[in-house]
């Protein structure tokens, strides 16, 4: 999984973070299209004091639950956050002022279209909206894991399970204590991934095709000029 999230993230022009304990925090946005599960994930890597990778994935939403569809806080709906990287969007901070969470502290843009039912459009039909709305990253109940959204999430990524939360915590505290309190957040559609690679399969076939038929020609002119 390292390897592919490098690649993507080479291929779109962003940000890798390669010093010790520096932490590269990447969701990916699930295929599935229906609302109030967590079916989301969120990717912590980094490089240890020997150089080596880390890797970690944690069972997460980053779209909003179903109540917060039903009853959206803003007129034009409630917001996703738009795919893309937003480079030191967030530090360490006070979720609503209750607890430690990783909250958003510059512009982050964010889709405000839905089905209120539940099923999402893509991503990228809604309303653009560029501004400061708390969109967090924080954990759904204080203790266990939950299986539902609902009110945990009115646009925020949330983790599933408090105990991973509190080691994503402990993470981010020994990346402020070297580099700062400042995170850069990426987020990853998956199913804009698996056209690109299902584009890219296509597209070596389409070569390998062509380089078949080219090479078969010239075969098929070396037999004919020895006859």
């Amino acid at each position: 999984m390292l390897n592919k999230t490098r690649q993507i993230l080479k291929s779109k022009g962003y940000r890798l973070f390669e010093k010790p304990y520096e932490l590269n925090i990447v969701a990916y946005r699930s295929k599935h299209v229906r609302s109030n599960r967590f079916d989301d994930e969120i990717h912590v890597f980094y490089k240890n004091e020997q150089g080596q990778w880390v890797y970690h994935v944690f069972p997460a939403t980053s779209d909003p639950g179903q109540y917060w569809l039903d009853n959206p806080m803003h007129p034009q709906g409630t917001a996703f956050l738009k795919k893309g990287q937003y480079v030191d969007a967030y530090a360490i901070g006070l979720h609503r002022g209750i607890y430690e969470a990783v909250v958003q502290v510059e512009d982050v843009t964010v889709i405000r279209d839905y089905d209120r039912k539940g099923i999402f459009n893509w991503f990228e039909s809604g309303s653009p909206d560029t501004g400061k709305f708390g969109i967090n990253i924080h954990r759904a109940r204080q203790s266990g894991s939950t299986n539902v959204i609902d009110n945990f999430s009115a646009g925020c990524l949330v983790f599933a399970d408090a105990s991973d939360y509190g080691f994503f915590m402990k993470l981010t505290k020994v990346h402020r204590s070297i580099h700062g309190n400042s995170f850069t957040l990426t987020l990853i559609d998956f199913r804009d991934e698996r056209r690109r690679s299902l584009s890219i399969a296509a597209w070596t076939s389409l070569v390998a095709s062509s380089v078949a038929v080219v090479a078969n020609s010239f075969i098929n002119q070396k037999s004919y000029a020895t006859i």
